[in-house]
């Protein structure tokens, strides 16, 4: 398919550029981004099966726990496999359905992982201040319920997202990317996308900001609630509840923020590429091996 043709609207596929046009990093990165996968398949398979087998862990925060593994999992799946054929390809391309399919599901998985970091944020923060209460507020009803809801709303904003990218008249089909993208593939537009921009910046604000700004009010509570405990032993206990989901929460808002909200730039581009590539292979990877070697639960599940 020709790249020089500027009236093309309609492309059968696209070309991925990639991480590198060199063979000796290409063979390089496929090892390494399959041993990462690896690991993240059996991490989070484990953490599944771990909670779904010692009764221990039937409570909210391991309900939100499983839920957040299943995304990760689907997620770096959604990605990786075509990462790795093409590592070990010459022609990097991906027919147009599957294209749209890999940016509607990645869209829609990302996004209800943002959400369901907001509601495990209010999970410890009903957990740490309202203790007695705990299992009164966060009932089965309500975790399936929010657990369901950050579903609906992740995959309502990627069918938005999705229908008003590739409804754009497209001038080329190189894309300089690893895989399909929002931000990659507007780049491909004949026409101004000043729209689009605007609304990758409210799906920004409604996925990302407003439960980031739920995490920042439930960890503001939390502390206070930490500093009035008299004991140094009972505010330990208290914290350790939550260092894991803080930990997995400012790596995976921070991707997020200077991915979707920094500044654009010619030098960005790039800097998406390895962030976004962060964010699908590492972040999955991470975030098992968070939960479980800094959880106590989880270990004592594990022997």
């Amino acid at each position: 398919m020709g790249q020089g043709n500027k009236t093309q609207t309609w492309m059968s596929e696209f070309i991925l550029l990639g991480l590198s046009s060199n063979w000796g990093i290409q063979v390089s990165l496929f090892v390494l981004f399959l041993a990462m996968y690896l690991v993240t398949i059996v991490g989070n398979v484990l953490i599944l099966l771990l909670i779904r087998l010692d009764s221990r862990l039937h409570t909210p925060m391991y309900f939100f726990l499983s839920v957040l593994s299943l995304v990760d999992l689907c997620y770096s799946s959604s990605i990786v496999p075509q990462m790795l054929v093409h590592l070990l390809s010459v022609q990097k391309s991906i027919p147009f359905y599957s294209c749209l399919v890999q940016l509607s599901i990645s869209l829609a998985l990302a996004a209800s992982e943002f959400l369901l970091l907001g509601a495990m944020a209010y999970d410890r923060y009903v957990a740490v201040c309202y203790p007695l209460h705990y299992t009164v507020i966060m009932h089965g009803g309500l975790c399936l319920g929010l657990a369901v809801g950050c579903l609906v709303a992740g995959f309502t904003n990627s069918l938005m997202e999705t229908v008003i990218t590739f409804r754009l008249p497209l001038c080329h089909n190189v894309i300089n990317h690893f895989g399909c993208e929002t931000l990659a593939v507007l780049r491909l537009a004949c026409v101004d996308i000043s729209f689009n921009k605007v609304m990758v910046a409210v799906s920004g604000f409604l996925m990302i900001m407003l439960p980031f700004s739920l995490v920042l009010f439930s960890y503001g509570r939390i502390v206070a609630a930490i500093l009035h405990i008299h004991s140094a032993q009972g505010r330990s206990k208290a914290f350790g509840t939550c260092t894991s989901h803080l930990i997995v929460v400012s790596m995976c808002f921070g991707t997020a923020i200077f991915t979707y909200l920094g500044p654009r730039s010619a030098y960005s581009v790039e800097g998406e590429k390895v962030v976004a590539l962060f964010y699908a292979v590492v972040a999955p990877m991470l975030n098992p091996l968070i939960y479980s070697l800094r959880n106590k639960e989880i270990m004592a599940a594990l022997s």
